[in-house]
Parts: C-alpha cells; sequence; structure tokens
C-alpha cells in the first residue's frame, strides 16, 4: 500500500541540522534510537509540508532522504516575532535564556523561547525554534494502513491505549 492521502504512515527518521553545510551537519533527533517511530495522518497537516509531499506515493520498506529549506519546513525567521513581555507574565516561573514555554498563540498552540532577562523585561521568540534552518530528514518507511473512522474524524491517528469505539463518530467526508 502506497502513502496518500487519508492513509496512516509509520515511520523512523533522523532529523538533521544541515543549515551550515555538511561538514558542520548536526543530528537533532534520531527516532530509532529513542525507539519511538513516528505515526501521522497523511494529507492532515500532522508533518511539515516538504516531507509530507516527499512521502506522497512511497510504500512500505522505503528509504528516503530529504533536504528541506526553512519554507518547506518550519518557515522562515520573522524578527517580528522577538519581543518584550513583562517578567509578570510568567507567573513567577524562574526564567533564564534558552528556557522554552508552550503558550497559547492565535493559531494554536506555539512554542517561546527566552533570549534575554533583563529587570523586568523578558524577550521572547515565538518563532518555531527550527524556523529558518536547512533541514534533511533520513527516512525509513515502517507501514501504510488505511485510518479508521475515528482517526478520520480526529485529524491524526488515535494513540494505541485509545479505543476507536470510544471516541465520538461523525461523519467524514
Amino acid at each position: 500500500m502506497s502513502i496518500a492521502a487519508h492513509r496512516v504512515v509509520t515511520l523512523h527518521y533522523v532529523l538533521v541540522d544541515v543549515t551550515e553545510g555538511a561538514d558542520r551537519a548536526t543530528v537533532l533527533d534520531d527516532s530509532a534510537a529513542r525507539e519511538q517511530p513516528l505515526e501521522y495522518l497523511h494529507g492532515h497537516d500532522n508533518i511539515v509540508p516538504g516531507l509530507e509531499h516527499a512521502l506522497e506515493g512511497r510504500a512500505e520498506g522505503a528509504e528516503l532522504s530529504v533536504t528541506l529549506m526553512p519554507a518547506e519546513a518550519y518557515g522562515l525567521r520573522d524578527e517580528a516575532l522577538v519581543q518584550q513581555v513583562g517578567r509578570d507574565a510568567f507567573g513567577g516561573v524562574e526564567l533564564s535564556p534558552g528556557s522554552r514555554f508552550q503558550t497559547e498563540g492565535e493559531a494554536g498552540p506555539q512554542i517561546v523561547t527566552v533570549v534575554d532577562v533583563d529587570g523586568d523585561q523578558v524577550t521572547v521568540d515565538t518563532n518555531h525554534p527550527l524556523a529558518g534552518r536547512t533541514l534533511r530528514y533520513d527516512v525509513r518507511l515502517l507501514g501504510v494502513r488505511d485510518a479508521g473512522r475515528a482517526e478520520l474524524a480526529k485529524g491524526h491517528p488515535l494513540a494505541s491505549d485509545v479505543d476507536a469505539s470510544s471516541v465520538e463518530d461523525r461523519k467524514v467526508l
């Protein structure tokens, strides 16, 4: 079975930052080393656009290496997303440069990185931590299957410990 919209794909990947070139590449994540394959619902924006496009039509057992420019991955950096906020916005949490928090943004959950702390002012960056980076994914496809109705309704694969019959079902076009 090949990868197409509304199918659940299981894969292992190695994510490498190649922004500085192959001689300075940095491995950022390795799902096989963590013994935790990625499972996603194809065609539902569950993974970065460039990778999803590259996987279209591939079959179980395929291996590929895909290099993505920032616009195809986590987007370009936007310096307007670096701003100052009052320290009181963090509710007394200990802050230091590099600290990361997940907050609710206009488009849903977002990661906020503390850039600087100066008295009562905190400089934060709401760009994705990998925005502006050129990334390579080395992928091995482990499986492809049709998604169930509950998965289609939810827009993502169900966790292995969730019974599909217990999830509210609605008509899916």
